[in-house]
């Protein structure tokens, strides 16, 4: 008889994928199709397929080495088939194709590097031993890459066409900003942890002294501002897209962003003066100017 564990695993890859048929179907109503086929749920397709063929070494291997990578290539693949397949495209759909590659060539090769350094991602010590909680990881990419990508997606593959106007511009700002927060914070972080006078200290200088966790507001803001860029196209069922900024900031701030760092953060500095007095006086996520100690 299958472990709990293991019922639990497969339960969970299940509904993922449910989600994501849900998302794919809600996401072509009214799109463009290739062959016969929604383009948007042909990249919804395509987007766990990559990740559960990655599964399969990454499982024999026991390794998590390449899952960011991969998360990376998912978004440049679902994209790419999206431009093309999608006939003519105006200047709204070229941007937040351009919009998505920039950004994931620029995390994924981040996350590449610092795991290549590092050696291991802490996340994956519990479950890369167990398959169906392993492949649940890799299920969870796949969903993560379909809806915050969905409505980009929805743009390039939703054949309306709109003059960009003041709010595809302000939407444009929005993400611009978020993706500036996004990098500065996290090269913020890696020059102080290469320093090796900062070995075993927590950073709380730049951007880091106005939040705890200035990177994670970044991405909110700047999926929120892909948002705001696709909102006037949509229609229909496709309004269900919009879930891209939300899903984000769950998934940051209840699941697997924030609870984990805070909690690795508090097993290593906690019970310590500055540590404490650092967090008192320094929000969360919203990014603030420092303010005396607390």
């Amino acid at each position: 008889m299958a472990s709990n564990k293991t019922v639990q695993g497969l339960l969970q890859v299940g509904i993922a994928t449910a989600i994501g048929a849900g998302v794919a179907w809600a996401g072509s109503d009214g799109g463009v199709t290739s062959w016969g086929v929604p383009v948007f749920a042909l990249c919804a397709a395509i987007a766990f397929a990559i990740n559960w063929i990655a599964f399969v070494p990454a499982a024999l291997a026991k390794t998590e080495h390449y899952y960011d990578l991969v998360g990376g290539v998912t978004y440049i693949s679902v994209t790419l088939v999206a431009l093309l397949l999608s006939g003519d495209l105006d200047i709204r759909a070229m941007l937040v194709g351009a919009m998505v590659m920039v950004w994931a060539l620029r995390l994924a090769s981040f996350l590449f590097l610092r795991i290549s350094k590092a050696g291991k991602d802490g996340r994956f010590d519990d479950i890369k031993t167990h398959p169906p909680s392993f492949l649940m990881a890799w299920t969870v990419q796949a969903l993560w890459v379909l809806l915050t990508a969905a409505a980009a997606l929805a743009v390039i593959t939703g054949g309306v066409q709109k003059p960009l106007g003041i709010v595809g511009i302000a939407g444009l700002a929005i993400w611009t900003i978020g993706m500036l927060i996004e990098v500065v914070a996290d090269r913020q972080k890696s020059a102080f942890r290469r320093d090796p006078a900062n070995s075993g200290r927590f950073i709380n200088s730049g951007l880091w002294a106005w939040s705890r966790h200035p990177n994670y507001f970044g991405e909110i803001m700047l999926w929120t501002g892909m948002a705001v860029v696709a909102l006037p196209v949509l229609d229909g069922w496709r309004f269900v897209t919009l879930i891209s900024p939300v899903f984000v900031a769950f998934l940051l701030i209840r699941v697997s962003g924030i609870p984990l760092l805070e909690k690795r953060a508090d097993e290593k500095w906690g019970g310590q003066e500055d540590y404490e007095s650092y967090k008192r006086r320094t929000p969360v996520l919203m990014l603030r100017p420092p303010r005396a100690s607390a």
